[in-house]
């Protein structure tokens, strides 16, 4: 039985294999081959159900014969597809079996009745390999024709697009591209019905380009501009509205759109537009349609009709560029043309003009020609021959009486004119008359004979046209020039009338011109013999004026008090010595800078004429101290100068700098007196490097002021580091500038605290401090002279004034008060108590917290002013302190006399307290304590570093100190912090 049983088992496989076998083979199609394996596999026992499924590897496209019944289990089938045996559903009735994996899975899905045996998969796995593979080589031929269909439909869409372009570059019109454009789109879909719109953006105008319809003739004229709305909201309009494309029937389309569809025409049973673009804007649409139940559009007709859409836009707008710019070409061809002829008329003109003018200017010149009457009148003939037919020319000329009429130069063919003849009544007299020319022919001469303007007989002459224009000299006639013709073909117009009144005027100016060179000719000769006559006045008046400028130019060079050469002089000299350095490099000169120490106070004490008479006697021993060729210059009021032109430079320009120093050492009896005048010298050495004059005396200059500030009498020499001192102090007031406008100054707050062990700070000195922003927090000492001495120093105070009485207003405590240093300069003002009266009102700081600071040197300046002052400002709560006390030399007769509320001891006495109890500094301050407790006046110590000296000032009874060991001067910030922290 067993054996009957396998015999049994392998008939049935076998039958099974070649049933299958044979319907697999003739099945080719992939939907063929999967519907043959699902029948075969339903006719096994215990399977209600099969299907193929195969496309797994993209869930969109995935494809089922026959379709499945029910959802799917996608999570189950793609573990499946990863399954080398068969791979059975949790629910245990469903199995999935894999046929292929490549070119894409396939499943074998099968509904089994009841769970399958362990030999149910063994028995079909030779069927079910063959049939995998049969399958594989099904989808496998599948994709060989999809992509021999895509290949094909490619190389049809490259060909029309190869199409479309050669037809814009051809030679074809318009309407005979738009028929081939229309022929390459049938090509490639159905396109019996269809349009091309065009779309101007800028204009908002449309034009049917081509409209080819079965059921509808074009609605509009084609070719013509519309505007936009002539098709608003149909189906066109929107596809150019939004640039979206629209593909349907009537009920699809109107649910594409937003807003109302007008149909235009008769309806379509499926309808595709597509709007050309440029980039993102709509410039035109292509539309075709279908009336036919059985043709309709797909999605691949719209992308194919959209991707064909951009190239005929480009194809249209190449068309209508080449042919606009052809009609361009045409139309400007034309109107070169049309200006070539103008320019060729306008050359003929020109070369006629230029030859006229030529003419016209040889005329001119032959009137101021150096010729004789004769010749001129010959030559003027010949010049007008050459531009009107003169072969019977003559001139004419007045007597001087207005008698005869004389002709100088006649030639004429038939009959010339006497010499000289009466005036009578013929053309020549009538044009005398009349003043103005005349042109005539035989018909004009009868006239003018019929009306007696003439002599009948015309004088016996037979010419038929007759032209004459008058010679005229300032308004008067002094007679005509005339060309006559006796042939009917030689005829004068205006042209030669013009021509012949130019050259009557250039005949009447050489005859002016002639007849005036006999009169000049005459005056010539009485005027050389009063030049003569004047020339020799001229030369005594022109040795007097020589002598007088020669005078005039020593004043104004030279100095009028002392007789020496003056600045001009001076730099007109250096700059001839830096020329001649210029050619010679290796030569040098030196100037000398010097003026009069305190010259101001003897003009002052003596007198202005004391004052010069020392100026002269400076000058002149100066002068002693100099040879051939120096000079030596004054300047200005007690400046002079000395230019040196040695070998031995330096050395000589020092040795020449102490003799004047010497000299001028010596007494001077001036006005009674014996004065000892001194003088500084400043020295600069001149070089190649020099390009001017001032550029010395610029740096002798300032070579002077370093001797002036080294304490006078003596001499120094300028180096490159003296300008770079000057040039610093300048970039340094420059940014004293830039730092008020840019708030860069703050006031830094040193306390002052009580000397009774508690350390409590009482009060702050505001101090000036300058954020530089590169050179960081500068101290007064860097940059007070230079704002004293610009000028900017009241300005930085008042700002530190203002911004520390708000940064005080602003600490938390009310009690502290604060000292601010003012200047002697600020106690100049006769203002300044009130100023300072309206900044605490106007900030709202009490008056009663702010303590001023005055030096000894300020209460010298002027102490009944400064007296006064203070006592404002004591009478509304301000109070004063004198600094540095101690060190000044102010009287202590002014300390009971002042309204001052604190002595501030100086620090020098200060630093001495820690070396010992009995120094002189330990009883100047306890005198100072004493006189201070004497006058009720309170007292700060300055410069307290050290615990010794702050204990010594304890045990003296010093109420208040300051200095680096109580605390360095810092923004107000920090003490607010400290303070914080204290609490």
């Amino acid at each position: 039985m067993k054996h009957a049983g396998a015999v049994g088992s392998m008939s049935y496989e076998g039958a099974l294999q070649l049933g299958w076998l044979a319907r697999l083979t003739a099945a080719h199609a992939p939907d063929e081959v999967a519907g043959a394996i699902a029948e075969l596999a339903r006719a096994l026992p215990g399977c209600s159900a099969a299907c193929v499924v195969w496309g797994l590897d993209d869930g969109a496209t995935w494809r089922s014969v026959p379709p499945l019944p029910a959802a799917v289990d996608e999570a189950w089938l793609a573990d499946a597809v990863r399954a080398t045996a068969p791979h059975r559903h949790p629910d245990g009735s469903r199995v999935a079996v894999r046929l292929c994996v490549q070119p894409q899975p396939a499943l074998l899905l099968l509904q089994l009745d009841e769970p399958a045996a362990g030999g149910f998969f063994d028995d079909l796995e030779a069927p079910l390999r063959l049939a995998g593979q049969h399958l594989r080589r099904a989808l496998e031929w599948a994709e060989l024709q999809d992509s021999h269909e895509q290949l094909e439909r490619s190389e049809a869409l490259q060909r029309a697009l190869f199409a479309i372009s050669d037809l814009a570059g051809s030679e074809r019109d318009m309407p005979d591209m738009l028929r081939g454009i229309h022929a390459i789109v049938s090509t490639l879909m159905y396109a019996e019905n269809f349009f091309i719109v065009l779309h101007d953006v800028a204009r908002s105008t449309i034009r049917f380009l081509y409209f080819v319809d079965v059921e509808s003739p074009p609605l509009f004229e084609v070719g013509r501009d519309l505007p936009l709305s002539a098709i608003e909201h149909t189906l066109t309009w929107h596809v150019i509205s939004d640039g979206k494309a629209r593909m349907g029937d009537a009920e699809e389309l109107r649910s594409q759109v937003a807003g109302p569809v007008t149909l235009i025409g008769p309806d379509s049973h499926d309808w595709l537009g597509v709007p050309m673009l440029r980039g993102s804007q709509p410039c035109g649409v292509l539309v075709v349609q279908s009336y036919r139940p059985d043709i309709g559009f797909t999605d691949e007709d719209l992308a194919l009709l959209q991707f064909v859409g951009s190239h005929i836009l480009t194809a249209l707008e190449r068309k209508q560029g080449k042919d606009e710019l052809e009609q361009r070409v045409q139309l400007r061809t034309l109107q070169l043309a049309e200006a070539n002829r103008g320019l060729q008329q306008e050359i003929v003109e020109r070369q006629r003009a230029e030859h006229l003018q030529a003419a016209l200017f040889q005329i001119a010149e032959l009137a101021t020609a150096d010729i004789d009457q004769g010749a001129f009148y010959r030559r003027v003939h010949a010049v007008v021959g050459e531009l009107l037919n003169a072969q019977n020319f003559f001139i004419g000329l007045l007597s001087d009486d207005g008698r005869k009429l004389s002709f100088p130069y006649s030639v004429d063919a038939v009959l010339a004119p006497p010499a000289e003849r009466v005036l009578a009544r013929g053309l020549s007299e009538y044009v005398l008359r009349l003043g103005r020319a005349l042109r005539v022919d035989n018909a004009d001469i009868e006239e003018l004979e019929r009306r007696g303007e003439i002599a009948p007989g015309r004088m016996n002459s037979p010419a038929m046209y007759w032209l004459g224009v008058p010679l005229i000299v300032a308004d008067e006639v002094i007679g005509l020039v005339a060309v006559q013709s006796y042939r009917a073909d030689v005829v004068y117009g205006a042209a030669d009338q013009e021509l012949l009144s130019f050259v009557a005027s250039q005949v009447a100016n050489s005859l002016t011109r002639r007849r005036s060179a006999e009169s000049l000719k005459r005056a010539y000769e009485q005027l050389e013999q009063r030049v003569e006559e004047r020339t020799q006045a001229l030369r005594k008046e022109i040795g007097e004026r020589e002598r007088m400028q020669d005078q005039l130019r020593h004043q104004v060079m030279h100095d009028a008090l002392t007789g020496l050469p003056n600045r001009g002089y001076l730099r007109d000299r250096i700059e001839r010595v830096l020329a001649a350095m210029r050619r010679e490099p290796q030569q040098q000169c030196a100037l000398l800078y010097l003026d009069v120490d305190r010259f101001k106070i003897i003009n002052d004490s003596l007198g202005h004429l004391a004052g010069d008479e020392v100026l002269k006697e400076v000058a002149k021993r100066l002068s002693s101290c100099v040879r051939h060729p120096d000079l030596v210059a004054r300047l200005s009021g007690d400046e002079f100068a000395i230019l040196l032109e040695q070998d031995d430079l330096p050395s000589a320009a020092t040795a020449v700098a102490q003799r004047v120093l010497d000299a001028l050492d010596a007494p001077m009896p001036v006005a009674g007196k014996e004065l000892q005048v001194t003088a500084s010298v400043g020295i600069a050495i001149g070089d190649g490097h020099y390009a001017a004059a001032d550029e010395l005396l610029r740096d002798a200059d300032i070579a002077l002021y370093r001797a002036k500030e080294l304490g006078r009498k003596r001499y120094e020499l300028f180096d490159e580091r003296l300008a770079q001192t000057v040039v610093d102090v300048l970039a340094l007031e420059g940014e004293l500038r830039q730092a008020l406008l840019h708030g860069q100054f703050e006031p830094y707050f040193q306390p002052i605290c009580a000397l009774d062990g508690s350390h409590r700070t009482l009060g702050y000195e505001a101090l000036l401090r300058w954020n530089h922003p590169q050179r960081g927090v500068l101290r007064p000492g860097d940059f007070l002279k230079i704002a004293e001495d610009s000028g900017l120093i009241e300005t930085i105070d008042w700002h530190l004034f203002e911004l520390s009485c708000r940064l005080l207003l602003q600490h938390e405590r009310n009690d502290s008060f604060m000292t601010v240093n003012v200047s002697a300069l600020h106690l100049r003002h006769a203002h300044f108590d009130r100023r300072l009266i309206q900044l605490l009102e106007h900030i709202g700081l009490p008056p009663s917290r702010l303590v001023v600071e005055v030096t000894e040197g300020a209460l010298l300046d002027n102490p009944e002013y400064v007296r006064a002052t203070l006592e404002r400002l004591r009478a509304i709560g301000i109070g004063a302190a004198l600094d540095d006390f101690g060190t000044g030399y102010s009287s202590l007769s002014y300390l009971h006399s002042l309204p001052l509320r604190i002595l501030k001891i100086d620090r020098a006495f200060v630093q001495e307290l820690d070396k010992g109890a009995n120094t002189s500094s330990t009883t100047v301050v306890a005198a100072i304590l004493a006189l201070a407790r004497a006058l009720n006046i309170q007292v700060i110590a300055e410069g307290i570093e050290t615990p010794a000296q702050r204990d010594a000032l304890m045990a003296m009874g010093c109420e208040m100190g300051q200095g680096y060991l109580l605390g360095r001067p810092a923004p107000i910030a920090q003490w607010r912090e400290s303070r914080a922290v204290d609490a």
